[in-house]
């Protein structure tokens, strides 16, 4: 005897991936990883970054044995790490009272690694930043970190920045906003705009800061390899020539570019700190991870 199939024959309904899920996934594998991979238990001070993957970086961390995560403080680069580290009832300590305590380490490297986002990579590892309004924090706890690792998503690995993503954020000073945006304008990029808080809240973005916030877009930027082409007259610029060019104008407080050296080229060079990421961890679409490494990393 024959039967036919009815709605109720399949209830429930199996799984969807969809594309959302897809992304999530990648970026829990992707940071799962990187904490594996680079959180020691004899580590004291974990600096915590901020963007969509940064809550699985904190969950992972959550997970592993209070004995060992109640001898680590962690520090925030924001109001949203902030909030993630209470949560998560892990200790916290700000940039501020690390540096009271602990203001004779050589080289001012008083985290031993530190944990963050991007929202585009390029194959050097230059990063942009700002996505969140944080960069100015997330900048000063990278360069006070030993080392800094990068965790993404498959969607921010690009060839060169501004690929995808749609302008350089920059932090500006209110007063000054509207000349930098002109500045920015005669340095060749395309209708610089002031982020909107829209539609959660009327007026300007407001950092953590009070400051505003400049979306710049350029030309995608070019990497070190391809400096020859550079062209500043057509808004053609590399990733460290436009962060340089962009920090000298009057009224700019932080610029969302992560460039220049890592924690331990800056570390043998006697500087204060590096920007970028000694490592990036890339969570993909079929649950893999892949990463891209500094060839300074040790």
């Amino acid at each position: 005897m024959s039967t036919k199939n009815t709605a109720m024959d399949s209830y429930p309904p199996p799984p969807v991936n969809t594309a959302g899920d897809l992304v999530e996934s990648a970026k829990r594998a992707a940071a799962q990883q990187a904490v594996r991979d680079h959180l020691k238990p004899d580590y004291t001070h974990i600096g915590i970054g901020s963007g969509s993957t940064i809550k699985y970086v904190v969950e992972t961390i959550a997970a592993m044995p209070k004995d060992i995560t109640s001898k680590m403080m962690f520090v925030p680069t924001g109001s949203q790490s902030r909030d993630l580290i209470l949560h998560a009832k892990l200790p916290l300590v700000t940039t501020e009272t690390l540096v009271l305590e602990k203001g004779n380490v050589p080289g001012l490297q008083f985290i031993d690694v530190c944990f963050d986002g991007a929202d585009e990579v390029d194959p050097e590892l230059n990063c942009i930043k700002g996505g969140g309004a944080c960069h100015y924090r997330e900048k000063m706890v990278a360069v006070m970190s030993k080392r800094f690792i990068c965790v993404a998503d498959y969607r921010k690995k690009v060839p060169n920045l501004l690929t995808s993503w749609p302008g350089i954020p920059v932090e500006v000073v209110p007063e000054e906003t509207e000349y930098v945006r002109l500045k920015l304008a005669k340095m060749g990029s395309r209708k610089p705009y002031v982020r909107s808080g829209l539609p959660g809240k009327a007026g300007p973005v407001v950092t953590d800061n009070g400051n505003n916030l400049i979306d710049a877009p350029f030309a995608p930027l070019l990497l070190s390899s391809e400096r020859e082409r550079e062209d500043r007259s057509k808004g053609l610029y590399t990733v460290e020539s436009l962060a340089y060019h962009i920090s000298k104008i009057k009224g700019v407080f932080a610029v969302g570019l992560f460039s220049g050296l890592t924690g331990p080229e800056a570390k043998d060079q006697d500087e204060d700190g590096g920007e970028k990421p000694v490592m990036v961890y890339f969570g993909m679409q079929d649950g893999s991870v892949q990463t891209m490494e500094s060839s300074s990393r040790h």
